[in-house]
């Protein structure tokens, strides 16, 4: 498919002006293709040539002022419209379009619960074009009429109120001006749940087959989805800009959700049949308020050019951590983000992919390069550039300048420098300078902690690697006279690097200084000796959650630098995690523990040691739970102890029994999370699985035995398995995903040796034939990531230099191999101890 440029994107916006989208969506054609109308408005400035963009599975008929256009001019995914003449035109696109598996355009699923049909669009970047035509560019905005005609039963949701006409037919009312990719529909007979909000319709809408999960939620959803409306309008001087707020909860999400004006499309995971942690519940809630943020910053006013994707994205990431610590129950977001969303970030700017938060305009000349600028840095690192920024500037002038930007550029589009004249416009300080060391830049800075005792007092000293400047807080601990175990803070004290310099402490040398403190700065830190080795022997006994998390990040950065032996981390975490009492610490750690030390920093040799440490650390934790008193901590430590486990008795014991002795019993998510460790052991045959099949036939249960499949120690598993992946091609994305995720286990690396090689020719083979969506998840859940050594190395570097994989398999397998190398560099460090 021909991506567009960005310098097409400029000649067609300097040419044309649109107005109107009439859109009529007819989705009872069948199972494979729908039919699409589409008549647009628009306007020409001067004569000249352009082209509309549609990927039609049949274009029937193309008319454009009244004169019918040649459908066979269709180029790939370009119309031609040439000779046109200054002023007024209309543009009418007949075609059958074909439905989505990958979560791309308009996605359909059937729910194999109880056999009920649904759709939605994601038509994000340019998948616009999979559903209607378009001249597809974030800055070409429209107003929007919609109608859908549906099947009986079925319930139309789109970007504002829907009413329903009678023998199917639905009509969407007129849209403020949108983007195109913003646009959304979604259709089935979904379940229900509405309500009223100062006067706007609010709605929750998920699958029949989920509908009591979703009720005994939707109350808790409510709550936060009103208290960040509310908090937003306190904010923002801005109203909320559209006629109606719907959250949808839709099957086979490719991403966490979906921004679109009124009509937010969630991954219906959140929609929880199982039990989950109280963190777990304040991500879903942190993704509300996100994608609530978007509304303004995004929607209201969206972007230029994919090169300010950071613009919609770092914002609505600081504003939901934030405004969730402020409007709702969960007081401590920035821990979460600190040990958890931060290390996203971390990572993805020390690969050879980083790339500057508001990269220039230059470095992303197309569609294909804007697609893989969504990760870590856009999200992560941009929301903790905004911290750090809120810090310096204030966020009085802050917020001041983010009211000045929407009210310059509503239902408009702008660009970094908008923003940046913004904020200028109420402070005196240089946030064009800010601007560009923070978001101009790459790489991480590093801080590092020189203590230096004298008589009566110390001296601290904080070196910086790097070229940002920041503004920290220092916190300086003692141990408690009384118990000299408990670390107690002495003081807090801002510091601006590089203006300041060395910083005097009076008194004795403290036990512990920890820069950065309270996380207001992205950067990675270094002790001094003495506090590092008092964080190694009493981290758990600093009293302020978000402390603990940084020192937690301190010591997961010196692992992946090869400075501490990933054995002294898991040391760290069975010393102090059963006295950590923040959830989200305990389960940033054991994810990294489990999954990156144990799976891949530590040789084979010590694999055994790392999984025994970490099932005895969980096996403490239950026992310290055993009253009750904290089932999210215990819940967190079953499903640890189930992936770590080595030896299947024990929790072949709680599958049988259907329960974990003391609690909890065994929900369908525990259930296959157990049944997926004793495929991997080979503890169990394929009539296992079809028999839990049979008791949960559900989506996520159809996604757990494809996962247990191909888990099992078997050539013909593996066989199968593979073929499903790289073939058939008859897998929808979570399918892929799940076998993907069960077939590559350090435990079966014999058996799994001769597909190593195999992987990098059949995923650039896979990625071609069923676009980014799959060259996603075959770079991410597909890549043999167990196998560390220098053969898998090889394969991968002759494959992007040789194979040339599509951008967005690409970027995946440059970061996989990236990581790979670390974990090499890892254990040739850990070697050398």
């Amino acid at each position: 498919m021909s991506v567009l440029t960005r310098d097409e994107a400029q000649t067609r916006a300097q040419l044309i002006d649109v107005q109107r989208y009439e859109i009529d969506l007819d989705l009872t054609r069948g199972a494979d293709t729908f039919d699409s109308t589409t008549v647009i408005g628009f306007t020409t400035r001067t004569a000249g040539d352009t082209f509309v963009e549609v990927r039609p599975a049949a274009l029937r008929s193309v008319t454009l002022d009244g004169q019918p256009l040649d459908p066979a001019a269709l180029d790939d995914n370009r119309l031609p419209l040439t000779g046109l003449t200054p002023g007024p035109h209309e543009l009418r696109v007949e075609a059958a379009m074909a439905y989505s598996h990958t979560g791309e355009g308009m996605h359909r699923f059937t729910d194999p619960a109880d056999g009920e049909t649904y759709v939605y669009t994601q038509l994000f970047m340019e998948d616009v074009q999979r559903v209607f035509a378009a001249f597809d560019q974030p800055d070409l905005k429209a107003v929007f009429d919609l109608t859908v005609t549906a099947p009986d039963g079925w319930t139309v949701l789109a970007n504002s109120v829907t009413e329903h006409l009678g023998e199917g037919k639905w009509q969407a009312a007129t849209t403020p001006l949108l983007s195109t990719y913003l646009v959304a529909v979604a259709v089935g007979p979904w379940h229900s749940v509405r309500t009223e909000h100062r006067g706007l319709p609010f709605g929750l809408h998920c699958r029949r087959s989920l509908a009591p999960y979703l009720d005994a939620d939707a109350e808790e959803i409510l709550d936060i989805t009103r208290a960040c409306y509310d908090r937003y309008h306190e904010k923002f001087e801005e109203p909320y800009p559209f006629d109606s707020y719907d959250q949808a909860f839709v099957p086979e999400f490719n991403a966490g959700a979906m921004e679109n004006p009124g009509l937010v499309t969630f991954r219906d995971e959140f929609v929880h049949r199982s039990a989950v942690t109280d963190t777990e519940r304040q991500t879903r809630a942190m993704v509300i308020a996100h994608e609530m943020a978007h509304m303004w910053f995004g929607d209201l006013v969206t972007l230029q050019w994919w090169d300010d994707i950071w613009l919609n994205e770092s914002f609505a990431e600081y504003m939901g951590y934030q405004t969730l610590t402020e409007a709702t129950r969960f007081k401590d977001t920035w821990v979460d983000f600190g040990v958890s969303r931060k290390a996203w970030g971390y990572d993805a700017d020390q690969r050879p992919s980083t790339h500057p938060v508001a990269p220039d305009a230059d470095a992303v000349p197309d569609t294909a390069s804007a697609l893989l600028n969504f990760d870590g840095i856009s999200y992560a690192k941009g929301a903790s550039a905004l911290r750090q920024l809120v810090a310096w500037l204030g966020e009085k002038d802050f917020l001041a300048g983010i009211n000045t930007h929407f009210q310059r550029h509503k239902f408009a589009n702008a660009t970094l420098a908008d923003f940046i004249a913004s904020l200028a416009h109420h402070t005196d300080r240089d946030v064009h300078a800010w601007a560009d060391t923070w978001l101009r830049t790459t790489g991480v800075d590093t801080l590092t902690a020189t203590v230096t005792e004298h008589p009566g007092q110390a001296e601290l000293t904080l070196t910086r690697d790097g070229s940002r400047p920041h503004r920290i807080t220092v916190g300086v601990y003692d141990r408690d006279l009384i118990d000299g175990a408990t670390l107690v803070r002495r003081e807090l004290t801002d510091i601006d690097i590089p203006v300041d310099g060395e910083h005097r402490l009076p008194g004795p040398r403290p036990a512990l200084v920890v820069p950065n403190d309270q996380d207001l700065t992205y950067a990675k830190i270094r002790l001094d000796p003495h506090s590092e080795e008092t964080a190694l022997r009493g981290l758990s006994r600093v009293p302020d959650p978000l402390t603990r998390a940084v020192l937690w990040n301190c010591l997961r950065d010196m692992v992946r630098d090869g400075e501490l032996e990933p054995l002294t981390y898991l040391e760290a975490a069975r010393a102090h995690l059963p006295g950590e009492r923040e959830l989200a610490n305990v389960q940033g750690v054991l994810a990294f523990a489990r999954t990156q030390v144990a799976d891949r920093y530590t040789t084979p040799a010590e694999r055994p040691d790392a999984l025994a440490l970490l099932t005895d650390l969980c096996a403490d934790l239950i026992r310290r739970t055993e009253d009750g008193s904290n089932p999210g901590l215990r819940l967190t430590a079953v499903r640890t102890l189930i992936d770590s486990a080595a030896h299947a008795d024990t929790i072949r014991d709680w599958y049988d029994s259907g329960s974990v002795p003391g609690g909890p019993e065994l929900d369908p998510e525990l259930r296959w999370r157990i049944l997926g460790r004793l495929c991997v052991l080979g503890a169990v045959d394929d009539a296992v699985i079809e028999a839990e099949l049979t008791q949960d036939p559900s989506a996520t249960g159809q996604e757990g035995a494809a996962r247990c499949r191909a888990a099992l120690p078997d050539p013909d598993a593996k066989r199968d398995a593979w073929d499903a992946m790289f073939t058939t091609d008859d897998l929808s994305n979570y399918l892929f995903t799940a076998t993907a995720q069960g077939f590559w286990q350090p435990e079966q690396s014999d058996l799994l040796h001769p597909y190593v090689a195999r992987y990098f020719p059949d995923a650039v083979a896979v990625a071609r034939r069923r676009g980014p969506a799959v060259a996603d998840a075959a770079g991410r859940w597909a890549f043999p990531a167990h196998a560390v050594d220098t053969h898998t190395l090889t394969l991968g570097e002759s494959c992007l230099e040789d194979d040339d994989p599509i951008p967005a398999l690409r970027r995946k397998l440059t970061d996989q191999l990236d990581d790979l190398a670390r974990a090499l560099k890892i254990r040739t460090a850990t070697a050398a101890y």
